[in-house]
C-alpha cells in the first residue's frame, strides 16, 4: 500500500487551464472519489496520474517516487476503464492474463494468478468466452480481473460503471466495496455520480473547473459542506438555497431567509452582513408548524414523496414519508430543523458557522 500526493499540480492546454494547481494526499489503502461536474477536471487528474497526460507543472508521488516522468508501465498502477478495453479477438482468461504474458511471466504462474483473480471475481464459468459473448457487468469484472492480476500498488477507476443499467450498478458497487475492503489497496475513482461516491468513498474529492472544493468523508461533505457549490452539488434532491441576512434575537442568531424569520439556537457573535441560506429536503417538515407554503409539485417515489414547496417566494423542497395525499395548489404548514440550516458567508460562499454550533 502506498500514498498519492499530488502538489502543486498544474494543467494547460495551451491558453486553457484545466488545473490551476492542485494539492491532494491520498492516504495508503482509501478508497477516494474525484467528484464533480463533466469538465472539473477530475479525469484529467486521474490521467495525470496513470502517465496519459503530462502535467505542466508540479510533482505527483506514488509511495516515495515523483512519477511525474516515468512512463505509465513503471508506475505501478492499474487502470480500469469506462469502456472496458477488452481484446474482441481473446477469451476472458488471455484478456486477464495478457498482461502478464507482456511481461513475460511463466506460463505456469499465469494460471495460478488467473485462478485466483477468477476465483475473486466469479468468472470461471466465462473463462473461455470472448468480451462480445459476455453481459456489460461480466466484461466489467473482466476488466477488473485484467487489473487485479498487475497486483498493482494503486487503482484507477474512471467511470467504470457508466455504461451499466441502474441494477448493475448498484451490484458493481457492492462487488467494488467488497474487493476494496478484501485488498486494502489505494483506489482512486472517477464518476459524476454522487451515489457512486458517497456511498464507496473513504473520502471524496469534490473539483469545480480544475479546483478542490472540499476533500472529506461522505458524511461531512453531506452534512458539513465547505462552500455553497458542494451544498448545491451534494444531494438529490439539490438543497435549497436562497439570500438571507442574520440578525440578533436577543442573545440568540435570528436568520431572515424570503419570509420567514427563524430563530437559531446559536449565539449572535461577530457574523457576516449577508448569507447564503440552505436548507436540504429532510430538514423541511410538512404538516405542522409556524409557516405555510403552496405545493406546487407533488413527486411519488413510492418508499417517498418529493414536494416542492412555494413559501412565499422562497422554493422548498420536502421530503414526506410514503405516498402522500397532498395536491398540487393546497396549502400545508411546515417548520424546520432549525440546528440543520446551513449558513454560507454571502461574499467569498464560504461555510459560516455561529458561536456554539
Amino acid at each position: 500500500m502506498v500514498q498519492v500526493v499530488f502538489e502543486k499540480v498544474s494543467k494547460a492546454y495551451g491558453d486553457t487551464v484545466a488545473i490551476p494547481g492542485l494539492d491532494l494526499v491520498i492516504e495508503s489503502g482509501e478508497f477516494v472519489s474525484l467528484l464533480g461536474p463533466s469538465g472539473c477536471g477530475k479525469s484529467t487528474t486521474l490521467r495525470m496520474l496513470a502517465g496519459l497526460e503530462q502535467p505542466s507543472s508540479g510533482s505527483i508521488r506514488i509511495g516515495d517516487r515523483d512519477v511525474v516522468n516515468l512512463a505509465p508501465a513503471a508506475r505501478d498502477i492499474a487502470m480500469v476503464f469506462q469502456s472496458y478495453a477488452l481484446y474482441p479477438h481473446m477469451t476472458v482468461a488471455e484478456n486477464i492474463c495478457y498482461p502478464l504474458k507482456k511481461r513475460g511471466v511463466a506460463k505456469a504462474d499465469r494460471a495460478i494468478k488467473l485462478a485466483e483473480v477468477a476465483a475473486l471475481l466469479q468468472l470461471e464459468p466465462l473463462l473461455a468466452r470472448k468480451p462480445g459473448q459476455l453481459s456489460g457487468g461480466q466484461q466489467q469484472r473482466v476488466a477488473l480481473g485484467r487489473a487485479l492480476v498487475r497486483e498493482p500498488s494503486v487503482f484507477l477507476l474512471d467511470e467504470p460503471l457508466s455504461n451499466l443499467d441502474a441494477s448493475l450498478r448498484a451490484h458493481m458497487r457492492a462487488e467494488l466495496i467488497e474487493l476494496h475492503r478484501r485488498l486494502g489497496k489505494t483506489m482512486v475513482y472517477v464518476t459524476h455520480d454522487q451515489l457512486e461516491a458517497m456511498t464507496m468513498s473513504s473520502r471524496i474529492a469534490v473539483m469545480r473547473a480544475g479546483e478542490l472544493q472540499q476533500f472529506a468523508p461522505p458524511d461531512e461533505i453531506y452534512n458539513r459542506p465547505a462552500n455553497v457549490f458542494v451544498a448545491g452539488f451534494i444531494g438529490t434532491p439539490a438543497m435549497a438555497l436562497a439570500d438571507g441576512s442574520l440578525a440578533d434575537g436577543g442573545g440568540h442568531l435570528v436568520v431572515h431567509v424570503g419570509p420567514l424569520a427563524v430563530a437559531l439556537p446559536y449565539a449572535a457573535a461577530a457574523r457576516p452582513d449577508a448569507v447564503t441560506v440552505g436548507i436540504r429536503p429532510e430538514d423541511v417538515l410538512v404538516g405542522e408548524g409556524p409557516w405555510q407554503a403552496q405545493v406546487r409539485l407533488v413527486e411519488p417515489t413510492g418508499y417517498e414523496t418529493i414536494v416542492a414547496l412555494d413559501a412565499g417566494g422562497l422554493a422548498l423542497t420536502a421530503r414526506v414519508p410514503g405516498s402522500n395525499a397532498l395536491r398540487v395548489g393546497e396549502t400545508v404548514a411546515f417548520d424546520l430543523r432549525r440546528e440543520r440550516i446551513h449558513l454560507f458567508d454571502k461574499s467569498d460562499g464560504r461555510r459560516w458557522e455561529p458561536a456554539g454550533r
